[in-house]
C-alpha cells in the first residue's frame, strides 16, 4: 500500500487528537468569554450564575463575564465545561457557533464525563423554568413563615428565593422537604414529583439526576400515526379525551447503560424556548374577512409580530408565503405562526379565485420545512387553517410551486433526508385544519368561524398551558357546537403535529 493512501486517515486522526486536546484544555480565551457574555440575556445570565454557585464557592462574581474568567483562571472551564453551561441554559445556537458542537455531541459528553454543574442546581433551574410569576409569588408568600415577614421584592425570581433559603439552611441538595410542601400547597404536583424522582435517584449509589434527552427523529413524518392526532368530531367527549391524551402523553422510554451515569427511563418533557421579543412572525391570510381583526389582536397579545393580508388570490398567497419563509428575522425569533382562512376543497385553498384549481395544503407546509427554511429549524411552526369547502371535485394543481420556488420533487427529496443539523425537516410542526361547508358563509356572510373563535379564546385566557392540551379542549367546544346544529353547519377539526417538546406561549 502506498503511503499517500494513508494520508486521509492521518488527517482524520490528527483532527481527532486536536479536538480531544482542545476539550481537555482547562483555559478559555477572553474573546470566547466575551462572546458568550454578550449573547446571553438577563434570565440566562441569572441562571448561569445560579448554576455555578457550587463551582466557585469562595467568591460571588457580580456578572457572568467575571464568573467565567475566574473559572478559566482556576482551570475549571474547559471547552467541555463551557459546552455544559451553554447546554443547561439551552443556547444551542452558541454551542454551534462558538464551540462548533451540536446538541447531540454535548449530550454524549454528559453521559460519559463528570459534570461541572451539580444535579441539584440543574433540578432547581428546571423547576424555576416551569414556574410562572404567580407561582413564584405564591411560594414567596408561603415561605414567609420560615424566612420572616420582612418586605420582599416583588421582582424576586425563584432562583433568588432558593439562594435566600440556602443561606437560611432551609434548602439544600439533601434538604428539599420544605420546597416539596410549598409546591404541593400551590398545586404544582408535577414539580413535587420531579423532586421526589431526584431524591430517589440520589439515594442510589453512583446515580444522578439528569435533564431530558429527546428521542431520535430520523423517521419522523406528519403522516406517521404515532405523531398524528386526527380529532374527529363523531366520538363521545370522554372517548376522545382518553384516546388523544393517551397518544400524546405516552412517556418516551430510553435504555442507556453506561458506567458512572444514569438516565431515568421515563424522560420528562422539555419545553420549547419561547422568550424572544417578538416571539416570531404571525402571518394571517384571510380571504373571507370575518376573523382577521380578532386573530390579529389575539396573536399581538401573545407577543407576535403580526402581518395580515386580506382577499388574496392563489398567486398572491404563494408569493406571500415564499416571502415570509425567506425572512431573515426568523433566526432571531423562537417560533412562527401562520393562520389561513379561505374557501377551498378538503386538500386545497382557492383564495379569492373561486374557479382556480387551488393551492395544495401540503405545499404550504413544505415551504417551511427545515431544508427550505433553515432559520426555523428546531423551532415550532404552527399552522391554523379554516377552509370552507366548496366542492370535492376540483382538480389539484400539482406544479403550482414550481413557478416561484423549488420544484415539488426537490422538496420531497429534501424532506426525506435529515440535514446536517440532525433535526428532521418535518419536525416541530403543529398543523390544525378545520373544514366547514361553504354554505355557512352564504347563510351569514359576516359570521365568524366557531373554530377560530374558540382558538382565540383559548389562547387569550389560557396561554400558560400546553398548546396540545388547549387544542383538545378546543375540539370539545367544536363537538358541543356540532351536537346542536344541522349537518351543513358543522365544523370538522384535524390535528397533526411533530412537536418534540411541550409548547407554552407564556414562558413565565
Amino acid at each position: 500500500m502506498k503511503l499517500t493512501a494513508l494520508w486521509p486517515f492521518v488527517d482524520w486522526l490528527e483532527a481527532v487528537l486536536l479536538y480531544s486536546l482542545e476539550m481537555t484544555t482547562c483555559t478559555m480565551s477572553a474573546e470566547v468569554i466575551h462572546q458568550v457574555e454578550e449573547a446571553l440575556d438577563k434570565d440566562e445570565k441569572e441562571m448561569l450564575l445560579f448554576l455555578c454557585r457550587d463551582v466557585a464557592t469562595d467568591v460571588v462574581p457580580p456578572n457572568v463575564r467575571e464568573l467565567l474568567d475566574i473559572l478559566s483562571e482556576r482551570g475549571k472551564l474547559s471547552a467541555e465545561g463551557l459546552a455544559e453551561l451553554l447546554y443547561r441554559v439551552r443556547r444551542f445556537d452558541l454551542l454551534k457557533r462558538i464551540l462548533k458542537m451540536d446538541r447531540t455531541a454535548v449530550e454524549s459528553l454528559l453521559r460519559g464525563h463528570q459534570h461541572l454543574i451539580s444535579d441539584y442546581r440543574v433540578l432547581m433551574a428546571e423547576i424555576g423554568e416551569d414556574l410562572d410569576k404567580s407561582d413564584v409569588s405564591s411560594l414567596i408568600f408561603l415561605m414567609k413563615d420560615y424566612t420572616g415577614r420582612g418586605k420582599t421584592s416583588k421582582d424576586k425570581s425563584f432562583l433568588d428565593l432558593v439562594v435566600e433559603l440556602e443561606k437560611l439552611n432551609l434548602v439544600a441538595p439533601d434538604q428539599l422537604d420544605l420546597l416539596e410542601k410549598c409546591l404541593k400547597n400551590i398545586h404544582r404536583i408535577d414539580l413535587k414529583t420531579k423532586i421526589q424522582k431526584y431524591k430517589q435517584s440520589a439515594q442510589k449509589g453512583g446515580t444522578s439526576y439528569k435533564n431530558a434527552l429527546p428521542g431520535s427523529l430520523t423517521n419522523l413524518t406528519l403522516k406517521d400515526p404515532s405523531y398524528n392526532l386526527r380529532l374527529q368530531n363523531g366520538r363521545s367527549k370522554e372517548q376522545r379525551l382518553v384516546e388523544q391524551r393517551g397518544i400524546q402523553r405516552e412517556p418516551v422510554k430510553k435504555s442507556i447503560q453506561e458506567s458512572g451515569a444514569f438516565l431515568p427511563q421515563h424522560i420528562p418533557e422539555e419545553r420549547y424556548r419561547m422568550q424572544s421579543k417578538p416571539l416570531g412572525v404571525c402571518l394571517i391570510i384571510d380571504c373571507i374577512g370575518n376573523d382577521a381583526e380578532v386573530l390579529r389582536d389575539t396573536f399581538t397579545s401573545l407577543g407576535y409580530d403580526v402581518q395580515h393580508f386580506l382577499y388574496l388570490s392563489v398567486g398572491d398567497i404563494i408569493r406571500t408565503l415564499h416571502q415570509v419563509a425567506r425572512m431573515p428575522q426568523h433566526r432571531d425569533y423562537d417560533s412562527f405562526v401562520c393562520v389561513l382562512v379561505s374557501r377551498g376543497s378538503s386538500h386545497t385553498v382557492f383564495g379569492v379565485d373561486q374557479m382556480h384549481s387551488g393551492l395544495p395544503l401540503h405545499h404550504i407546509r413544505r415551504m417551511f420545512m427545515g431544508d427550505l427554511c433553515p432559520s426555523l429549524v428546531g423551532k415550532p411552526k404552527l399552522f391554523f387553517i379554516q377552509n370552507y369547502v366548496v366542492s370535492e371535485h376540483q382538480p389539484e394543481a400539482s406544479s403550482l410551486l414550481e413557478v416561484d420556488g423549488p420544484a415539488a420533487s426537490n422538496v420531497e427529496s429534501a424532506a426525506r433526508k435529515p440535514g446536517p443539523t440532525m433535526v428532521h425537516p418535518e419536525a416541530d410542526f403543529f398543523w390544525s385544519l378545520c373544514t366547514a361547508d361553504v354554505s355557512l358563509l352564504e347563510r351569514s356572510s359576516n359570521s365568524p368561524s366557531v373554530y377560530l373563535q374558540c382558538l382565540s379564546q383559548k389562547l387569550r385566557q389560557e396561554r400558560k398551558r400546553p398548546l396540545v392540551d388547549l387544542h383538545i379542549e378546543l375540539n370539545d367546544s367544536v363537538y358541543d357546537w356540532n351536537s346542536r346544529v344541522s349537518a351543513k353547519e358543522k365544523y370538522y377539526v384535524w390535528l397533526q403535529h411533530t412537536l418534540r417538546k411541550k409548547l407554552i406561549f407564556s414562558y413565565k
